[in-house]
């Protein structure tokens, strides 16, 4: 079983007046070990993470973050950074004698209809961004589940709904302000910090806490069409929406982004019927970002493929189309997740997934194929340190369950199917699904290919003593 515990008895070396000076620096809140609320606020989404930092500052301000830094720094404290929590590696929350700096509640979202442009506090949520978004009629493009922090979404890609329209999360990145290891806040932005921008642009926390991200905004909504249902899997099915799936996501236009997901239907009543619970499904995801009727007729062929178990498809406003995943990762299950960049999915690819898919131990995991097209492939090396553009698809197995007992059953399965696909991949992946990062540089490495070198350059320049590990970690050069 793999042990993500720390001990409970935090043996802090800290000076109890220093800790106390500290507390009146902040304008939020110090929640140290032991306090009533510590459970509580320790918590993050994936129930597998159990850790017990010394401190958590609840901050609310620019001057927390540098305030939270310079204690950090000055006490030789190991930092995580909170954005949503949602991170499945569980790098928002420190273990043994770290500091969290929690930006949760610090999360106001401001936007320049005009302009079509959006500045978000580091510690909004999609749901957050969404909301204040949608009431002018635009968006920019975030992941699929709202309460996903929109920071490490970011920092790490940001793959959804748009993407193929519009690109990735950080394709949409055009400034933003970052508090430095050294406790300075710099803005990086087309003009200044272009370098910082370059790098924020998919190469995760490792070069500071942004605490503001101004995005790029686009007309979507507030209704879309919506695709989304799921068809039965039994036998050959699996194999045939997978063909289907390949041949129609290669061919479709730009408006349209898809998913395809393949797992059990869950015995939960609230969200499936009861006699559908346990049979194998194949989802057909979709969004158009264009005129809605339109769209309907364009992605009718995801609708009519086979036969359908349940159908949530249609016209409906796009904040409710972004929530469509949310009751599927619901807080406290417990979360492994991998991924893996594919150059092709021939049949011989599909073979192997279908193998692999249809011997998943759990009823909440699923296996998910994202295609990679559109204006995903249209960014320049030059403007983005995202790694992963020459994908065809993305293949990201996710294991999902309920009991500590079953931990290795459902991360040795992940496990076997991520090792038995290598072949078919460059051996990059998307960071945001890293698994628990087992793999240290290789995995990095491997991610960012040729961009490696310049990524550890940003490192010396803006982290030399890499302050910032508690991340998908670029380690510096010296």
């Amino acid at each position: 079983m793999l042990n993500l515990k720390t001990p409970q008895v935090i043996d802090s070396n800290l000076d109890d007046q220093a800790v106390q000076a500290f507390a009146g620096q902040l304008q939020g809140d110090l929640i140290r070990a032991g306090d009533a609320n510590y459970d509580e606020i320790r918590a993050v989404w994936n129930g597998m993470i159990d850790r017990y930092p010394a401190l958590i500052a609840r901050c609310v301000s620019v001057e927390d973050v540098v305030t939270c830094v310079n204690f950090a720094r000055e006490n030789d404290l190991r930092v995580a950074v909170r954005g949503g929590g949602h991170n499945v590696a569980g790098l928002a929350v420190a273990a043994d004698d770290g500091l969290v700096i929690d930006l949760s509640q610090f999360n106001n979202v401001v936007v320049d209809a005009e302009a079509r442009t959006a500045r978000a506090q580091g510690g909004a949520t999609i749901g957050d961004l969404d909301a204040a978004t949608q009431v002018h009629g635009l968006a920019t493009p975030m992941g699929v589940v709202s309460a996903t922090g929109i920071a490490g979404l970011t920092l790490g890609g940001g793959f959804g709904w748009l993407r193929n329209k519009y690109g990735l999360s950080c394709d949409n990145l055009i400034g933003a302000q970052v508090v430095t290891a050294d406790g300075r806040v710099v803005y990086a932005g087309e003009s200044e910090n272009r370098d910082l921008l370059w790098g924020l642009r998919g190469g995760g926390g490792n070069f500071g806490i942004v605490t503001e991200f101004e995005y790029q905004l686009h007309p979507i909504g507030p209704e879309v069409a919506f695709t989304f249902i799921l068809h039965d899997a039994a036998g050959a099915n699996l194999k045939r929406a997978l063909q289907f799936y390949r041949d129609y996501s290669s061919q479709a236009p730009d408006e349209i982004s898809t998913i395809l997901a393949s797992g059990i239907i869950p015995p939960e009543p609230e969200l499936f019927p009861e006699e559908i619970h346990n049979k194998p499904f194949v989802l057909f995801g979709a969004m158009y970002s264009g005129e809605a009727q339109e769209g309907q007729q364009l992605m009718k062929p995801l609708v009519d493929f086979g036969e359908p178990l349940i159908d949530f498809s249609g016209i409906m406003p796009y904040v409710e189309a972004q929530q469509a995943f949310d009751a599927d990762y619901p807080d406290g299950l417990r979360y492994y997740w991998k991924s893996l960049n594919l150059n092709r999915l021939d049949d011989e690819v599909i073979d192997r997934f279908v193998k692999h898919a249809q011997q998943q131990p759990s009823v909440f995991s699923t296996v998910d194929l994202w295609y990679v097209g559109g204006a995903v492939k249209r960014v320049s090396a030059d403007d983005s340190a995202f790694g992963g553009r020459q994908a065809s698809f993305l293949l990201s197995p996710e294991a999902n369950w309920e009991h500590a007992e079953d931990d290795e059953a459902n991360i040795s399965w992940l496990r076997a199917f991520i090792a038995d696909m290598e072949e078919f991949s460059d051996g990059s992946r998307y960071l945001n699904f890293p698994g628990f990062q087992e793999e240290g540089d290789e995995m990095m490495r491997q991610a960012f290919g040729d961009k490696y070198a310049r990524l550890q350059e940003l490192k010396d320049k803006y982290d030399p003593t890499n302050f910032f590990s508690a991340n998908q970690n670029i380690k510096p050069s010296y």
